[in-house]
């Protein structure tokens, strides 16, 4: 099945990736497209990301502490 490319830039675009690696449009769509593809498929979900970063720096734990004005204050050396 055909694919038309309407949008001038991107078919400059492809011109210019066919023009770069010395292939053809279509060929170059492809690695394109391709590459793209197994860019996202090895992305890690943020949420797995996050998970991965709170097990190797877990925060601290609560001390009960209040962080108010007069917290901060006292820490500065402020009276």
């Amino acid at each position: 099945m055909p694919l038309y490319i309407k949008d001038d830039e991107a078919a400059a675009l492809v011109a210019e990736l066919a023009r770069t690696r010395g292939c053809t449009k279509q060929d170059a769509v492809k690695q394109a497209v391709r590459a793209a593809l197994d860019h996202d498929r090895a992305a890690i979900p943020l949420r797995d990301q996050l998970r991965q970063l709170w097990a190797e720096f877990p925060l601290p734990p609560k001390t009960g502490l209040a962080a108010d004005k007069a917290f901060f204050d006292d820490l500065s050396g402020e009276p």
